[in-house]
Formats: structure tokens, sequence, C-alpha cells
């Protein structure tokens, strides 16, 4: 290509190097002079123009930007159309970018005329972000400098974006003295809002004793049916054989690395057991700044595989506490209303293996069953609740007598549980997010076991199943969403809520709460051995 000055009488087929006015007319920088833009310049006076002529073999701008990003190899990359010798390449997904960075240094060194620009390594990218451009300098380059970089780009993956994959997760957060509830119920409602970047949720949580027997336990259990593990200690990793990486090997799993060069987030231990990631997160992973948590969590979450090798590669750019413009997930200034939780305490049932005596009315402590469960109900986060009665309606009404709970009689208990299920939801108020379904029965279940269900149940903003484990097996109580409760109202005979849970395919977050959510009453046997008397 040749540049500069030549006769406007000899500009035909040139292209224009500056923006020109001619008169009434405005030309265009790169705009291709045709006859008829000759003679509108030379009736303005103009002799001379600069221009770029192209020589044999040249492509244009737009040809050569074209044919580079059509000759390359890339995953989940949208190419746009090319425009004043530039294309931009946009990801199809969300995900984490990777790039040859070989290659691309490759393709700037063959000439200063052809350039090639992409995001970090591994960079987090939201679906339609640019990720790459291609842009050539000059109004035309050499065929053969564009063969050079299409022969380079045609032999490999130059880029890709590795779209996030939804996952289950599992967490784990250990307990001290020293660290309040409240810090803990924030740390899961931060790393609930960390996982929505990817589609995945956090389906379980337990809470532990900071020992690496009850955390090797904890985490065996939920490694079985999650994809990933997070435990977030409640004292800060000292030793490479500290409690949460003596956890990850005692549950038979092992340890890719403790520590990592990255500023906040070098105490994050990564490990595995069996197929299930397992993170032992860094202190600063309780805050929404990003760390070097969100670096190998988003990694793991787009499929890519962490190592060793990779973690102790994160040191140059790892210094991000002085960075103020680092991006930081959702503002939890936007996160919407808490939904309000209404508790369902079902006690209509007839005691039929009782062999006659009531069981809800036995005395725990020189209490009716029903009224101490009904204590709990009240002092628990739930925002209102309603007792279902049915059997024996007035005798329980009186050993309520006082608190203030409503009562909904249900007329049909006899026909089953599924009755019931419909009495209470159907006296819920409006704005109900969710139905804590507690039955009457479980002596052993807490305020704050309630509390915990709530909790979960909030973040995940009211869209799941919350529901009460002991030792990983299913157990009661549970909250269902609003999302069900047209279910309920199908419900026939004996069906409860776990045929909805297992029937209409919404997501389920089990909370481990301990024995109480297995210990219910419903024999002679099992009353006396929870510590009830029965009465007549």
């Amino acid at each position: 290509m040749k540049f500069g000055g030549i006769p406007v009488a000899q500009a035909k087929g040139a292209v224009l190097a500056h923006s020109t006015s001619a008169g009434d007319h405005r030309l265009r920088k790169g705009h291709v002079l045709a006859a008829e833009d000759v003679a509108i310049l030379e009736a303005a006076g103009l002799s001379e123009i600069v221009v770029a002529v192209l020589e044999p073999g040249d492509l244009g701008e737009d040809q050569a930007a074209e044919a580079i990003t059509a000759s390359m190899r890339h995953r989940h990359v949208e190419v746009k159309p090319a425009a004043t010798g530039r294309v931009n390449l946009h990801a199809l997904a969300a995900g984490v970018f990777t790039v040859d960075t070989a290659l691309i240094d490759e393709i700037n060194a063959i000439d200063p005329s052809i350039t090639a620009a992409t995001l970090a390594q591994h960079a987090t990218v939201e679906k339609g972000q640019m990720i790459a451009t291609v842009k050539i300098i000059p109004f035309a380059v050499a065929g053969q400098l564009v063969r050079q970089a299409t022969e380079l780009c045609a032999a490999r993956e130059i880029f890709a974006v590795n779209p996030f994959v939804a996952k289950r997760v599992g967490v784990i957060q250990t307990v001290l003295p020293s660290v309040k509830p409240s810090v803990l119920d924030k740390t899961s409602r931060l790393t609930e809002h960390r996982l929505a970047r990817s589609g995945s949720r956090l389906t379980s949580e337990r809470r532990t004793p900071h020992e690496a027997g009850a955390v090797a336990e904890a985490a065996k259990a939920l490694a079985r049916d999650h994809d990933m593990v997070v435990i977030f200690g409640a004292s800060a990793l000292s030793d490479f054989d500290d409690v949460i990486p003596a956890a990850i090997r005692a549950a038979g799993g092992i340890v890719v690395r403790s520590g990592m060069p990255v500023d906040p987030g070098n105490l994050l231990v990564l490990g595995h057991i069996g197929n299930t990631a397992v993170i032992g997160a860094p202190g600063c992973a309780r805050s929404p700044k990003e760390n070097g948590f969100d670096w190998v969590l988003d990694r793991l979450m787009s499929g890519l595989e962490v190592t060793a090798a990779d973690i102790a590669g994160m040191g140059v750019g790892g210094l991000l506490m002085e960075i103020p413009t680092r991006p930081q997930p959702r503002d939890l200034s936007a996160i919407p209303p808490v939904p309000k939780v209404h508790a369902v305490l079902l006690a209509a049932g007839r005691s039929s293996r009782m062999g006659g005596p009531n069981k809800l009315m036995a005395l725990f402590q020189g209490k009716p069953l029903v009224r101490r469960t009904a204590e709990r109900v009240l002092a628990s986060k739930a925002e209102g609740a309603v007792v279902v009665t049915g059997h024996q309606a007035s005798r329980i009404g009186n050993a309520l007598a006082g608190l203030d709970i409503p009562l909904a009689h249900n007329a049909d208990f006899a026909s089953g549980l599924a009755s019931s299920l419909k009495a209470g939801i159907a006296a819920l108020p409006e704005d109900t997010a969710g139905a804590l379904i507690v039955l009457g029965d479980m002596p052993e279940v807490l305020p704050s076991d309630l509390d915990r269900l709530i909790d979960a149940f909030e973040r995940a903003e009211g869209r799941a199943v919350v529901r009460a484990t002991h030792d990983g097996k299913r157990g009661n109580p549970v909250i269902l969403p609003r999302s069900l409760f047209p279910a309920v109202a199908h419900l026939e005979g004996d069906t409860g809520a776990r045929h909805l849970i297992e029937s209409e395919g919404v997501d389920v977050i089990d909370i481990e709460i301990g024995a109480g959510a297995a210990v219910d009453v419903d024999t002679p046997e099992a009353l006396e051995t929870a510590g009830g008397v029965l009465q007549d």
C-alpha cells in the first residue's frame, strides 16, 4: 500500500486518508473514492488529496480483519461484522474467558499493522460482553501478512468462553463462641448471591464445631450429593494441618493446595472428596469484595480444573486490596424484600397408634406437647402461625388457651393429612411467601431449628423447599414455597408434603438440624423414650 498525496484527477479507487469537505459535500475518512467523488473534489477546487492506494495483493482493512477472525478457532464466541478495520468478538454465554496468550503474541509479532487484543486470562465475563478485538491499523495490509495470521489461527484454539454450569453447593460453617450467629447468617446470604452469577444454588448448610472430626463428617455427607462443598472456618487457617485441610483428608479427600498468592484470599484451601470440589474459604469470602475465592470459585463453576500450579501462578495481578474499581457481586441493597414465612402447626390427628390417648396432650415437663410445640413456633422468626385442629378440637383449643395463635378447624380431619394441609394453607395471609409445616408431635424441634430453616428460605428468596434433615436423612419440619400452594389444594388422603417435593420439580434445600428432625412420638414407647407422659 502506498500512502500520501496524489493529484485529485488520479484518485479514483483510492482510500481517503482524512475526512474532507468539498462544497456542500463531506467525504469521510476511509471512503473509497469513485469517479463522481473525484468530480466533486475538482469542482471544489482541490488539486491534491492524501490517500491510500492499494497495491496488487493488498487486502482492505475490513477484508483483512474478517479473514483473520474467520480463521480463528474458538468456542462460545460471536463474531461481529467488520467496520473501520475492526472486528469485535463477544461472549455467547456467561462464564470464564481463556486465551492462548502465546498465539496472541505470535499474531501481534507478524507486523504492527495487524493487532489482536483480548481480556485477561481467566476473566469472568457476562453474556454479550466483548472479549476480543482484531484491528487492522492502516487502510490496507499485504495479503501475505494476513495469510501468516490465518495460518497461525487455523492451527489451534485461540480463545474460548467456558460457560458457567449451575451446581448444587453445600456449605459448612464452623462455630466458636466468639462467632456471632448474625455473621454466619450474613455469610450464607452473601454466598448465595455469589453463586447466583453462575446459576448455582446453596442447597444445604451445616453448622458444626470448629473441629476436624465434625467438619470431616459433614463434608463427607455433603459430598455425596453435591457438586461442591464450601467450608467457612470460624478461625483462620494457621497451619497446613489446621482444621479444614485436616478435615478434607479425614473425609477421604485430597488437599490440592493450602494458601494462595492472592491478597485478599491468602488463606484459601482447595481440595476434593471424590469428584466433589471442596473449597476452604478465606475469611475475606465473608465480604462481597472480589478476592482469591472468587477466582477459584468461578473457574470451577465453568468446568475448568484448578491445580496447585494454577494457584501458584496467580501472584502476578493477585494484589487486589488496593484496587477500588474491582467489580462486586450484586449490591445487597438490591436484594428483594425478605419473604414472609408463616407456620402451620398440624394438630388434627387421631393418634390412632397410641391406642386411645391423644399424644398431643401428653405432658412434657408438665406441659401438653401441643402447647409446648406452639410456644416454640411462636418463639421463632415466623411472621405468624395457625394451628389446624380436628380430633378433640376443643381439648386442643383449651391446651392452647392464652397463646396468640389462631385456630383453623378441619372438619374433614378423618380423611387424612392432606385435608389438614389444605386447611392450614387456606388460613394463611395473602402475602405469605412460605408455609412452615410443623408437626405437633415432634418434641425435640427447637425455635433455633425453625429459625435456621427460615433463614435458608430467605436466602433462597422464597423459591425453594427447605427441609430439615438428620444425618442426611429427610425429616421435618419443612417450608413449602408459595409456588406449591395450588398443588396442595389437589392433595387427597394421607398424601403430604413429601409427595409435592418429589413431584413438582422445585429446588430442595436440606438443612441439618440434628436428631430433632427425626424424633416423633407415634407410639407409647416412643413417647416415653422422649420424656412424655400420656394423659387419658
